[in-house]
């Protein structure tokens, strides 16, 4: 980080129609120059976050963040949502293998990436709250390590076998279901919530947003020692989004600034990832933020 009022601040951030018009440069600034990282998906970069501070700004998973502050890292989340979606659509089974619903997973194997994916931490507490699961009664199989270096996976949680890849795996009925993300990668499978973007839809308006996928965070000490350079990453994120053609929609916009804007979806996430052994205890939606980040406002 420079010394010179005008600070260069290495960043990770990746590339969305939200984030364009600010890693182009088309945003003017007189306090801040971004160094940019190249990155194509941003989460194979999450590790260098959370375990070597390799950035002063960076996007970051809402349930790596969360572990991160329960670790101590040092980051402050800022009020600014840089991913956000609907998850019902991310879990997916083969109906070669025989019919399943959402309300059949107890006491079969479900594959995901890695146990603390953020998507993952999504469609496990959907299943609990509106489909019944006990996510305790099902073994979770997984093929990464936690960005997190310290936190542990739960016993529920076994590694899949050396070489083993969550789709064949689903193909060959090693797994009765896997969450895969926001495409299916393979056209023998299938959604396992029926019209999971109309399901997805009514989980928002009941919940008041839509699910947090990534957010924006910054080095503590930059918050602390440079809260007009804070404001300023806030303001060029929001126009870069404004830039993008995507107004400020209320509480279902994808992508909100602001605590309390951000508050009912946090509310939610902090309190699966406490109910899945992620965090040791709740959090409060207040203590993810400093007294920075805390007043940050769209104006």
């Amino acid at each position: 980080m420079a010394t010179a009022t005008k600070l260069k601040l290495h960043t990770m951030l990746g590339n969305y129609a939200n984030t364009k018009a600010l890693k182009s440069g088309a945003i003017a600034s007189d306090l801040v120059d971004f160094d940019f990282v190249e990155v194509k998906v941003a989460n194979n970069l999450f590790k260098k976050v959370v375990r070597d501070a390799a950035y002063d700004v960076a996007e970051l998973a809402i349930v790596t963040y969360l572990q991160a502050k329960a670790y101590n890292k040092p980051y402050v989340l800022v009020p600014a949502v840089v991913v956000s979606r609907g998850q019902h659509h991310t879990i997916a089974y083969n109906p070669e293998r025989g019919p399943l619903g959402p309300s059949d997973l107890n006491g079969k194997r479900v594959g995901v990436r890695a146990y603390t994916v953020t998507t993952g931490t999504w469609v496990r507490g959907i299943l609990a709250s509106d489909y019944g699961i006990d996510i305790n009664k099902v073994e979770w199989i997984t093929f990464e390590d936690p960005h997190v270096a310290e936190y542990h996976d739960p016993a529920i949680v076994k590694r899949a076998p050396e070489g083993k890849d969550l789709t064949q795996m689903l193909l060959d009925g090693d797994v009765a279901a896997g969450i895969v993300g926001d495409k299916l990668p393979n056209p023998k499978l299938k959604h396992l919530i029926p019209e999971a973007d109309a399901a997805a839809q009514k989980w928002a308006e009941r919940h008041h947003g839509v699910p947090i996928n990534h957010m924006l965070v910054v080095r503590q000490e930059l918050s602390r020692s440079r809260p007009d350079v804070v404001a300023d990453i806030f303001r060029q994120v929001h126009e870069s989004k404004r830039a993008a053609g995507l107004p400020d929609a209320g509480e279902l916009d994808p992508y909100r600034f602001g605590v309390e804007a951000c508050r009912p979806i946090l509310e939610i996430i902090i309190d699966f990832c406490y109910r899945q052994d992620l965090i040791p205890r709740r959090m409060a939606v207040d203590e993810l933020f400093d007294d920075t980040t805390r007043a940050l406002k769209i104006t």
